[in-house]
């Protein structure tokens, strides 16, 4: 029995014409499903712009925040120097003394939950896990990473949330301001842009989608890595018995979990994808989820492969909004299967809450609200002969 619902909503609308009419909150946006027609639309930021604030999320998040995002609202030019200034930080997952600290991280975490019997994973093990990594990417104090994990997955979606995490940011960046450190809202007070320094708004846009744009989403694909291992022990035992596995396995878990089903995309001037007409000014959706199953560029598309050859998945965007956080998200999740694999000899499914994203033209499972799981550790008894 599997405990995730693998069900693919576009299916049959990307066999048929590749683009599914989907409907938010009372807006039409048309989304763009084969994997060839994604990337071709994701790689044309004229024709399909992300200079729209509030509008790359979808349904729009006018009701949470009055700031642009950055530097992910913006098109090139601007959005190439925008990125350039907070690149160093989203850079820091691949040095080894990061690598090195996130794994002893994960281990200490996984110290906690394991052998406890009934452990709820969304709270008390990935939340953790993801805010406590990310003070070490931004070099924040570890303090900092004990206040985030505080905080509700979906930081603007919840309201308690969204206000502590407000008051968060009202009271570091003046001080960051005041007297700049090494992290990253000391580099934020610091820099500059268009031969000018970073306005208040802009430091902001930064520090909102750096905190809400890979939370939600990596708690997800630990939640969902820890689940697959319990249906399918065996994946469990092929890593721990090969490690070179681990970053292609990675790859293929959060190809098939697809956290973010779509973005989205304004079309000034209008486009045309297949035989759909996109009208000047409407929105489109970039369909990650959708483009994750493509038969044509995957072979069984709907298993979990660990060993896939030649993984081309879009789960982290791609073209020039390919996702900042990219090297934070594999980081954790690659520390997760390597410790979890070497320490873990069965992951137990108690019980749990799906999380689904679902509209009146589609339903998919991107998570858990909660989820309870026994991890049993490897004995010593367990590994001698």
């Amino acid at each position: 029995m599997s405990h995730w619902d693998f069900t693919d909503p576009f299916r049959d609308a990307r066999e048929e014409s590749g683009v599914l009419d989907g409907e938010f909150a009372g807006e039409p946006i048309p989304m763009i499903l084969r994997h060839a027609d994604l990337r071709r639309a994701a790689r044309d930021y004229r024709s399909f712009s992300s200079d729209a604030p509030f509008r790359v999320p979808i349904p729009g998040e006018e009701p949470f925040r009055d700031v642009r995002e950055l530097p992910i609202e913006t098109d090139p030019p601007e959005h190439t120097a925008y990125r350039a200034l907070v690149r160093p930080f989203f850079e820091r997952p691949r040095l080894p003394e990061v690598i090195r600290t996130v794994g002893e991280l994960t281990a200490t975490l996984l110290d906690g939950v394991m052998g406890r019997g009934d452990v709820e994973i969304i709270a008390e093990f990935a939340i953790k896990l993801q805010s406590r990594a990310l003070a070490v990417m931004l070099n924040r104090p570890a303090e900092d990473g004990l206040v985030w994990e505080n905080w509700c997955s979906n930081i603007l979606y919840d309201g308690a949330t969204r206000a502590d995490f407000y008051r968060y940011l009202d009271r570091v960046l003046p001080e960051s301001a005041a007297d700049p450190g090494d992290d990253l809202f000391g580099a934020l007070s610091t820099a500059t842009f268009d031969g000018r320094k970073l306005t208040h708004d802009e430091i902001l846009g930064f520090a909102i989608l750096t905190f809400a744009g890979g939370r939600d989403t990596v708690v997800s694909v630990i939640a969902f890595a820890l689940v697959h291992f319990a249906d399918h022990p065996e994946d469990l035992e092929r890593l721990r018995a090969d490690p070179s596995l681990v970053p292609g396995a990675a790859e293929e878990i959060v190809r098939v979990c697809s956290p973010l089903t779509h973005i989205g995309r304004t079309c000034s001037e209008g486009a045309e994808v297949g035989a759909t007409r996109i009208r000047p000014g409407q929105r489109a959706s970039l369909c990650w989820a959708g483009a994750n199953r493509d038969e044509r560029v995957f072979v069984d598309p709907d298993e979990v492969r660990i060993d896939r050859q030649r993984n081309a998945h879009v789960a982290y965007g791609y073209g020039r909004h390919f996702c900042l956080g990219v090297h934070q998200a594999r980081l954790i999740l690659r520390s997760l299967l390597e410790q979890v694999s070497r320490r873990v000899v069965e992951v137990e499914f108690l019980a749990g809450t799906p999380k689904y994203d679902e509209w009146p033209h589609y339903r998919r499972q991107t998570g858990f609200e909660t989820l309870h799981l026994a991890l049993h550790p490897i004995h010593k008894e367990d590994t001698t002969a």
